[in-house]
């Protein structure tokens, strides 16, 4: 991609025809494993589901219409310590006292932008959506180094504080003095970092999320429900969390064959996308087959799936001391019901200064795409005391 100077750049998102003349080779040559009869998903990905997807992938996904779709975000480029980075900002609709919060969303993985892209048309004009024109907001969703369409660092991989940084730096292109931070999985993690380092500038944080318990004090310390999390915890990691543990010490291994191969990459991204979605099991009641492949294209065509891995590794390195900080800035969770190792209160405040804990009815990792109505309302309501200390 071209230089870019210290100033967005408007960004047009083109594919090269030959690019998709090429993945379309490559569905239709796709190698297959075989799988135990009636294993399912109990061994990762389903092979019929996967054969299925790659299917409707070769022969009728519309990639250009999925374009179309995502051209109609405001999107930019920016060079920021040293990379292009691609974000979306969205300007709020007009508001009765010209309000708008400035919030700044965080992706995590396996995602991007394509997160928030159903939630930002509700941030940003909520009176069109059933809301009160008041709680609009000027939103910035930017992608983190080494994923979607901004670059990935040649050199070591930024963890997250590092990103936090460049994210207030780029709120600071963009004019904006305060602000509110939100995120869920990774983001989660910068999110907090944001509010940790720069409490003079963010008015509150909102996660999804307590991360995965981090302590180095005296566990009898910890109350019988934080212990009993914890231990929760270690079992999702002995049974669910082989990819992360992959990611922070090999990830270069496993990119060779998911950048390699379409097929692979879908099958590490949608066990995934099921997983953590409140789906019940059957992934297309919260996704289509048109959004999990409009995900897994980002990945596929910015050839980001190894450098979005080595982010874990980096965070693998952050110091225990930085884990134990709490974060002073009033902060909020909306824990969703289909989310993964959800905390007690008792470790959010021992971590935060909470101010809000809600449980939506619906929704699971991916929130702000599976239930866009809920989580923008769950930014609303948290965000509202705030809005005048951004003034």
């Amino acid at each position: 991609m071209p230089d870019l100077p210290h100033r967005p750049e408007p960004f047009l998102q083109q594919t090269d025809p030959a690019a998709l003349d090429d993945l379309r080779a490559r569905l239709r040559a796709t190698r297959w494993p075989d799988a135990p009869e009636d294993a399912g998903w109990s061994l990762g990905t389903d092979l019929g589901h996967l054969r299925e997807l790659v299917g409707y992938w070769a022969d009728e996904f519309d990639w250009s219409a999925q374009e179309v779709q995502l051209a109609r975000l405001p999107r930019f480029r920016v060079r920021l310590g040293g990379l292009g980075i691609h974000f979306v900002h969205a300007r709020a609709a007009a508001t009765p006292a010209g309000n708008a919060l400035p919030l700044v969303l965080a992706h995590g993985w396996p995602d991007s932008f394509w997160r928030y892209a159903k939630v930002i048309p509700l941030l940003t004009d909520p009176g069109a959506h059933g809301g009160d024109p008041a709680d609009a907001f000027d939103v910035v969703v930017p992608d983190m180094p080494g994923y979607g369409y901004s670059d990935r660092p040649s050199g070591p991989p930024l963890d997250s504080i590092a990103v936090a940084g460049l994210w207030a730096e780029l709120m600071d292109v963009l004019g904006y003095e305060r602000f509110g931070a939100a995120g869920g999985d990774i983001g989660s993690h910068v999110s907090r970092y944001l509010g940790l380092d720069h409490p003079d500038r963010v008015v509150g944080v909102h996660r999804m999320d307590g991360g995965l318990p981090v302590f180095t004090g005296d566990r009898a310390d910890l109350t019988p429900e934080e212990r009993a999390w914890f231990e929760s915890t270690m079992t999702w990691g002995a049974t669910e969390g082989a990819y992360a543990a992959l990611h922070r010490t090999k990830p270069q291994t496993a990119a060779f064959g998911l950048t390699d191969s379409p097929a692979g990459l879908a099958a590490w991204i949608v066990e995934k996308l099921r997983a953590w979605s409140d789906c019940d099991g059957d992934i297309e009641r919260s996704f289509t087959k048109d959004e999990i492949l409009t995900n897994v294209m980002l990945y596929w065509l910015t050839g980001t799936i190894g450098s979005s891995m080595r982010m874990y590794a980096a965070n693998a390195a952050i110091p225990p001391e930085q884990h134990a900080r709490r974060v002073d800035v009033p902060s909020g969770f909306s824990l969703f019901p289909g989310d993964i190792v959800r905390p007690p209160r008792a470790w959010l405040d021992r971590t935060a200064n909470v101010v809000s804990v809600t449980e939506p009815p619906r929704g699971g990792h991916f929130a702000p795409f599976e239930e866009p109505e809920l989580y923008a309302e769950e930014l609303r309501a948290f965000f509202r005391p705030y809005r005048t200390a951004a003034g």
